[in-house]
């Protein structure tokens, strides 16, 4: 049985090779979102932090309802981080953020008011560790020709 500290240290592998999250919240009329957010920075995967414009529907709908759930893929597996959102408008964690990237979707810099933190609370992690990409095509030609079920890797769920 895997320990909770190496559940961890998988899921944070996952989410640290993830250049780009899809972050799901709920709309004003309760149908879920989906949209691509650039992975920013994690303190521990539990803390996940994005940076956005507050002017935006995103933003509304995440003050109204804050749950949400944020996807990682990466070679390394996939990870379904659930939790609630929270909007920070903490400027030192803005600046320590700020990236190029960041300025080349959104105006202003880490000082304009316009933009924000999305500060992430994780609950839970569900995730798929996979196995490398030429063992799980061994494993699906194995399964597509044999009787027995692919071993595509390790899957679970771990509290935050």
């Amino acid at each position: 049985m895997t320990s909770h500290d190496d559940q961890l240290e998988t899921v944070a592998r996952i989410m640290e090779d993830t250049r780009i999250a899809v972050l799901t919240y709920v709309s004003p009329e309760g149908a879920l979102v989906s949209t691509p957010m650039g992975t920013q920075d994690f303190e521990q995967p539990g803390t996940t932090w994005f940076l956005t414009e507050r002017d935006t529907d995103k933003v509304r709908a995440i003050e109204a309802d804050p749950r949400v759930n944020v996807s990682y893929s990466s070679d390394a597996g996939w990870v379904s981080l659930s939790g609630t959102a929270r909007v920070s408008e903490d400027r030192a964690k803005l600046q320590e953020l700020w990236d190029a990237s960041a300025g080349a979707f959104m105006s202003g810099g880490p000082e304009d008011a316009s933009n924000v933190l999305l500060e992430i609370d994780g609950a839970t992690a569900e995730y798929w560790e996979s196995p490398g990409k030429v063992k799980a095509a061994v494993e699906l030609a194995r399964g597509l020709v044999g009787r027995h079920t692919p071993d595509m890797g390790d899957n679970d769920t771990v509290s935050l």
